[in-house]
């Protein structure tokens, strides 16, 4: 099974940026959809889908997150980044990534969840 490793959070001031690197430790050509979860400090277990890359390119993004996170995809390097701008103090969680089944439009997670990275955006 693909292990996937998160990397790439920070402390940041409202309206900065910041890019999160999921790593593969192998091929990702197979896997149908990577998407990337953020659980905040204080909320319930539950981490929340915020945006998502099948691997024929389709992108889904929490309306959340629209306009200011840019999901890509690169199997050539086993490789799927979050690129996140504007960021905001409710923005502040760990962020993980797993691989995605999609069916119906809805997603299910397929993989083992990872450490995952912290991101921490002040005020």
């Amino acid at each position: 099974q693909v292990q996937l490793v998160e990397s790439g959070g920070g402390l940041v001031q409202a309206g900065g940026s910041l890019r999160l690197t999921c790593a593969a430790s192998e091929s990702i050509d197979s896997i149908p959809a990577i998407g990337w979860y953020r659980l905040r400090p204080g909320n319930q277990r539950e981490r929340a889908l915020i945006a998502v890359i099948t691997t024929g390119g389709r992108i889904r993004y929490a309306d959340s997150v629209k306009g200011r996170f840019g999901i890509s995809r690169y199997n050539a390097n086993n490789t799927v980044y979050l690129q996140m701008v504007d960021l905001r103090p409710e923005d502040s969680a760990t962020y993980y990534c797993n691989t995605v089944e999609v069916r119906d439009s809805t997603y299910s997670v397929t993989g083992p969840w990872g450490q995952g990275t912290q991101v921490t955006v002040s005020s």
